[in-house]
């Protein structure tokens, strides 16, 4: 009985950390279930942790195909009118680099970024000889996180927002915009 009120216990706690994001919910019912096949099966404390490990895995597995899945078809939606509604704070703003890092491989010299209502994001970047060129790409929020993607390509960003400044960062760069 302790075994099964300890299953359910890791499983009610794992299923409370899931965010928005298929990943996260995949890795949250997976322990949660596997946790509690574990303990009801195997009859130890010991069985439910590897019933929530195992299932933590193949959670994560699946909820990550999904993302990706997700992600695709907003790549592939590229036909006018196309909308989507995860587009959190950003939807409708408009805003221009301050500051990034690291710039010692930078060739440009500014960028102004346009995220449309649409779930779509237009860049303009200025580069040192003084051209400049627009890129369009898909975007969501969920939680705190900015994904971007187009094509073959997705790029998880850390965000935060506070009044006027908007911070991004992922482990190859940060950068600081300011609402225009």
């Amino acid at each position: 009985m302790k075994t099964r009120i300890a299953a359910i216990l890791i499983a009610m706690s794992v299923a409370g950390c899931a965010t928005d994001s298929s990943t996260s919910k995949g890795v949250a019912w997976g322990a949660g279930i596997g946790a509690i096949a574990g303990g009801l099966y195997g009859g130890h404390g010991s069985d439910a942790l590897i019933g929530a490990a195992v299932g933590a895995g193949v959670g994560y597995v699946v909820g990550n195909e999904q993302d990706k899945a997700k992600a695709k078809q907003m790549s592939n939606a590229s036909q006018p009118g196309y909308t989507h509604s995860e587009t959190g704070p950003f939807g409708g703003t408009n805003w221009r680099l301050q500051d990034w890092s690291p710039k010692d491989s930078s060739d440009f010299t500014g960028k102004t970024v346009a995220f449309g209502r649409d779930g779509w994001v237009k860049t303009t970047t200025t580069y040192k000889d003084g051209r400049s060129g627009t890129d369009s790409e898909n975007y969501r929020v969920v939680g705190n996180t900015l994904i971007v993607n187009k094509g073959d390509y997705l790029i998880n960003y850390n965000f935060s927002l506070q009044g006027d400044q908007l911070t991004v960062n992922n482990s190859k760069m940060r950068a600081v915009l300011k609402r225009i």
